[in-house]
């Protein structure tokens, strides 16, 4: 028994749909799909559920049913993500999203689609399918609604580096502003994240001061222009000695990060070894994004790499003044 059944079947005498009617129904389903899927995303942003799994789940399963249901097409899945792919590019210039929002979340998008496809096609034969894989898939888009994970938010992440100089090498080039370079990361380049541009600020004494700017946030939205991005942070904690030590740095703004995960502190330790110095950076933030499956991993990878990025940029500045003497 169809569980999708036609409600207007042809007449018996009636032959298969001429190539332009099918073509005719296929596009005013991908736009009916379309617009109920702009007209959820505005819903949800409006009640501050954009971050929750109902958006990044919930939309790209509704494009994907209102194509296949509507339209009937012969390959659900290719039609699902043909769709989805007009969908994210209107995107970007229609609701405003950055190139950053749109390159992480692309790859949920696509999955949902082709799950939801996949479902259709093989529940052609059978509804026991789609009976099992819906009320799954309600359960993942309720991620995020009323404070609901799978996974704890709260994250800390780090990376060490051994520095071949003196701890005290290390303790002014944290107290100096840095020089910052590109990321040598694919990954971070890949999505692209924010990358820091200038610094001003000095010291590491409780209560000192940073200013760090970002490369600024390009959204793909009409008329839309780029936006300055910084963060500004402040020395909470401050232990030194000629062996090491331990600095932590308060996140007091950010509009850097904010729109993606709420990075708290970083925190800076360092001690001397037989080789040179060890100093590690640790992050603490908390993921802001659902589901927590996708963005938790996405997120603890791209963090884990921002520390790596931040050990390397201080321990080249004081190897170099190592070198100078």
């Amino acid at each position: 028994m169809d569980p999708f059944p036609d409600p207007h079947p042809p007449d018996e005498g009636d032959g298969p749909p001429s190539r332009g009617g099918r073509a005719r129904l296929l596009l005013a389903g991908i736009v009916l799909a379309l617009f109920v899927a702009m007209l959820l995303a505005e819903a949800l942003g409006s009640a501050g559920l954009a971050q929750t799994s109902l958006f990044y789940v919930g939309i790209p399963a509704v494009i994907a049913l209102s194509v296949i249901l509507t339209a009937r097409p012969k390959s659900a899945v290719g039609v699902a993500l043909a769709t989805t792919t007009v969908g994210l590019a209107l995107a970007g210039p229609l609701l405003d999203e950055g190139v950053v929002c749109l390159v992480v979340a692309a790859p949920l998008f696509y999955g949902v689609a082709t799950l939801i496809g996949l479902v259709v096609q093989s529940a052609r034969g059978s509804a026991h399918r789609a009976l099992v894989v819906a009320p799954l898939l309600a359960l993942v888009a309720l991620e995020g609604i009323g404070g609901l994970t799978l996974l704890p938010r709260d994250d800390v992440v780090g990376a060490s580096v051994v520095v071949a100089a003196a701890p005290s090498r290390v303790e002014a080039a944290l107290a100096a502003p840095p020089r910052f370079g590109p990321y040598e990361a694919v990954f971070l380049r890949a999505l692209p994240f924010p990358e820091p541009v200038s610094a001003r600020g000095r010291g590491v004494d409780a209560g000192d001061t940073r200013l760090i700017t970002f490369t600024p946030r390009r959204s793909l939205g009409l008329r839309a222009r780029p936006t300055p991005r910084t963060m500004e942070l402040r020395v909470a904690e401050s232990t030194r000695s000629p062996e090491g030590g331990r600095i932590v740095f308060e996140v007091t703004a950010d509009s850097t990060l904010a729109r993606w995960l709420d990075l708290r502190r970083a925190v800076v330790t360092w001690s001397a070894v037989p080789s040179g110095t060890q100093m590690t950076w640790r992050l603490d933030y908390a993921r802001t994004y659902d589901p927590s499956w996708y963005f938790g991993p996405v997120q603890h990878r791209a963090v884990g790499l921002a520390a790596a990025y931040l050990a390397e940029t201080f321990a080249d500045a004081a190897e170099e003044a190592e070198a100078d003497g």
